[in-house]
């Protein structure tokens, strides 16, 4: 090969023309893989929108899920009224309310799993399987998990393996959402004592609009939800426009899924909650104190605390628990805000998951088809 500077020019200009092809095929590249994520984006958008609560709040219908705790609410009662209405007007303690509504009295049974794994499937079919090795396991073997489960523990619905498992958890597992809630301590207050010092909501009730009450063995315990099961309460939400911000500035609060809930709870001088177990081990259960006179206490997994006004206490309520006030009339009650966090060791891909298997409503549905 003679070299000569017009070869030179030729070689030059082609290495120029095959950068420039170079550029424009990684060019192209780019764009589809940007198009694809952006659609990917919509897709998942669609499904689970940035700011749930505030879409969910718009398009409420103010349903009500029953079970609170595992015990029996006036939520479920006033669905239930009919044909058992009365009867379950009078039971007491870990009576079922037979509502289609409510999802952990509509839920237990065989079919359970069968249901689970078929929701577990159409999410994987539209999203990955990626990162859904646990709750695959959990999935598969749910009966198993929940039958076989030490009577300290014992999840009712649905029990994730491999997830750290104590009673009570530090306040740095979930640090951002204690600190905003223990910040908020002041707002929250006040918006309970403008809903609870309401006169009643109708002739013959005690209660002032929006507070529902539990059944137990003695005393008063008193619930006003703005998320019960996953479900916005409208009018409470109106009501609480403070508390309603502050929900949804945390981080971790279940506001997807039928495990997700807050209320202001409260327990009068001489209530008693029996024991009892939460629905699933994926969630923390928080407590902000609002106003704690002396001798009350919350027993976890054979632990007792105390609560703190204006401290968060996070427990595992899938531990059997039970909560008790025995100060005097002049004590006043016991009044917690409750938010229901996810466990910082369920990862975001099995969030995700979660959210879509337990979504309000889906495994009901599937029954019914």
């Amino acid at each position: 090969m003679e070299w000569s500077l017009e070869s030179v020019r030729e070689m030059v200009a082609g290495g120029m023309q095959s950068i420039r092809e170079c550029e424009i095929c990684a060019f192209a590249i780019a764009m589809c893989v940007l198009l694809l994520f952006m659609w990917y984006c919509y897709r998942v958008g669609r499904e689970h929108g940035s700011s749930p609560l505030r879409g969910r709040y718009l398009a409420g219908t103010g349903r009500i899920g029953g079970v609170v705790g595992g015990f029996m609410s006036s939520d479920c009662r006033s669905r239930g009224k009919g044909k058992h209405g009365s009867m379950l007007e009078e039971q007491n303690g870990f009576a079922f309310c037979q509502s289609s509504e409510c999802f952990r009295c509509t839920s237990a049974g065989e079919s359970l799993n069968q249901r689970l794994y078929h929701s577990l499937q159409e999410y994987a079919k539209r999203y990955t399987w990626s990162g859904m090795g646990r709750v695959h396991k959990g999935v598969r073997d749910q009966g198993r998990y929940l039958n076989s489960r030490p009577t300290i523990q014992r999840p009712e619905v649905f029990f994730l393996p491999d997830l750290p498992s104590a009673p009570f958890f530090s306040r740095e597992v979930q640090r951002h959402d204690v600190e905003l809630l223990e910040q908020s301590f002041p707002a929250l207050l006040a918006e309970f004592e403008s809903i609870y010092h309401q006169p009643p909501g109708r002739s013959g009730s005690s209660l002032p609009p929006g507070w529902k009450a539990n059944n137990t063995p003695r005393g008063q315990w008193w619930t006003y939800y703005l998320v019960n099961q996953g479900t916005p309460l409208v009018l409470n939400v109106r009501r609480c426009p403070r508390a309603w911000r502050v929900l949804g500035q945390l981080r971790t609060f279940i506001s997807n899924n039928v495990f997700g809930n807050a209320c202001f709870s409260v327990l009068t001088p001489g209530a008693l909650i029996t024991e009892h177990y939460g629905p699933t081990n994926v969630r923390l259960r928080c407590h902000l104190g609002l106003r704690v006179p002396p001798s009350c206490e919350l027993v976890v997994g054979g632990e007792p605390q105390c609560w703190s006004e204006g401290s968060c206490l996070l427990f595992d309520d899938s531990f059997l628990h039970r909560a008790f006030h025995e100060g005097s009339q002049e004590d006043g009650p016991r009044v917690v805000f409750m938010v229901d966090l996810w466990h910082p060791n369920v990862a975001a891909a099995e969030r995700q998951a979660l959210d879509y298997i337990f979504t309000p409503g889906r495994l009901e549905d599937r029954e019914g088809k």
